[in-house]
Formats: C-alpha cells, sequence, structure tokens
C-alpha cells in the first residue's frame, strides 16, 4: 500500500479520472450523496490546479483512497458551502489552517462512519499522511466538516481535536467542524515508525504515477 500526495499536474490523466470515479463510487453512489457530476466522476470547484491530493493505491495499482487538502486563504468547500458549522465563528482564512476535505478510505470508509476494518486502518494511515503532508506546507490544522463521532474517536487516537462551533443537522446527520491540531509525528498504530507506512511520496510532474515501493518522503 502507498499513499501518494500531489497536485493535478502530478499525476497523469489516467489516475485523475480514476480518482474521479472512486469519488462518484463512494460520495454519490454508496454515501448518497446530492453532488453535481459529469457521467461517473466526482469534482467540483475546489479540484483546483493548487489543491493537493492524497491518493491511496494499494499494490495493484487501484485507488483505495482518497483526501484533499486546500489552504484555507484561498477558496475552500467548508467556508463557501457549510458555513453554518462554524456557528458565530468566523471562517479561517490563513495559510497556517488548512481543510481537509473529501477524504474516503476502503471500500467508502469515512473517518467517523464505521464500515470495514482495512478501510479504518487505512483512514487513519490517511490521516496520519494528510498531518505530514500539511506540516510540509507550514500548516498547523486541519478543519473538516466531519460526523459527530470523529471527536471521540481522534482523541482517542491521541490528537488534539474540537469543535468550531455546536454540531447541527445537515441532510439527516449531525456534522461539525471539526479542528485537528497537526501532530506530524503521531502515529495511528503501535507498530508505526518514525520512517514507516505514515511518510508520503510527494510526486513532481514529471515522475508520472508509476510506483512500485512503500510509501517515502521525497527527500529519501
Amino acid at each position: 500500500m502507498e499513499i501518494i500526495a500531489g497536485t493535478i499536474d502530478s499525476f497523469s490523466a489516467d489516475v485523475l479520472f480514476d480518482m474521479a470515479r472512486y469519488r462518484y463510487e463512494v460520495f454519490v453512489e454508496k454515501l448518497g450523496w446530492k453532488l453535481h457530476t459529469r457521467g461517473r466522476l466526482e469534482l467540483d470547484e475546489f479540484d483546483r490546479k493548487d489543491t493537493i491530493y492524497l491518493i491511496a493505491r494499494n499494490p495493484d495499482g487501484e485507488i483505495v483512497g482518497t483526501s484533499r487538502l486546500l489552504p484555507t486563504h484561498r477558496p475552500y468547500l467548508l467556508a463557501s458551502l457549510f458555513p453554518q458549522l462554524l456557528g458565530d465563528t468566523p471562517a479561517p482564512c490563513s495559510p497556517d489552517i488548512w481543510e481537509l476535505s473529501r477524504f474516503a478510505a476502503g471500500d467508502g470508509t469515512r473517518l467517523g462512519m464505521g464500515g470495514d476494518p482495512h478501510g479504518w486502518s487505512l483512514a487513519l494511515d490517511m490521516l496520519s499522511a494528510a498531518m505530514r503532508t500539511v506540516a510540509k506546507e507550514g500548516g498547523r490544522r486541519l478543519i473538516s466538516a466531519s460526523p459527530l463521532g470523529i471527536e471521540r474517536i481522534l482523541r482517542r487516537t491521541g490528537l488534539s481535536a474540537h469543535r468550531a462551533a455546536p454540531p447541527l443537522r445537515v441532510d439527516g446527520q449531525l456534522l461539525f467542524a471539526c479542528l485537528i491540531d497537526v501532530d506530524k509525528n503521531w502515529c495511528p498504530r503501535r507498530d508505526c515508525q518514525a520512517d514507516g507506512i505514515g511518510r508520503v511520496a510527494r510526486r513532481p510532474a514529471d515522475e508520472g504515477v508509476a510506483a512500485t515501493r512503500s510509501v517515502q518522503d521525497p527527500e529519501t
């Protein structure tokens, strides 16, 4: 299993196509979200050239997880589409705070929503990768529209997470704006070592998408 970080220019057209199709399968088909789609692909206005993606692939090269990272001093989903989740709190607007969105792992497991155990384990690995990626960009916090149960789960894993405002019911589900302090040294499992699967491969634009080794830092 590997987790690759990069922008649109970092990936081939085939990988971007597979990512958009995976997001459609997870968010539209399995979770039933009402999203604007084209064909069987899910992309929106926040999929820009400056967006950083995390893409998890299994040994067969199949995409089994995705997430999206955006700095909050540029347009981002929570502030644009779900400002009510912030209550009276001003929407974050800082390069220190990054939004985590379109997060899915395994067969559609969203962080905090249960599902298959392999997907949950991958979700934690991807969260660790997201924090390492954001830390390299100078970020100090993540913010995400999250299911209510995620706060307790994240705290049990040793992370500092709290609400920006009280939860609200959106389309029948209790959601809240979850703030997570970035800890680049956090490991989701006891057997995760500092140089293990939590390390992220940042793909340069000219390297394409072929990869057969474990997740590594770009400097190594």
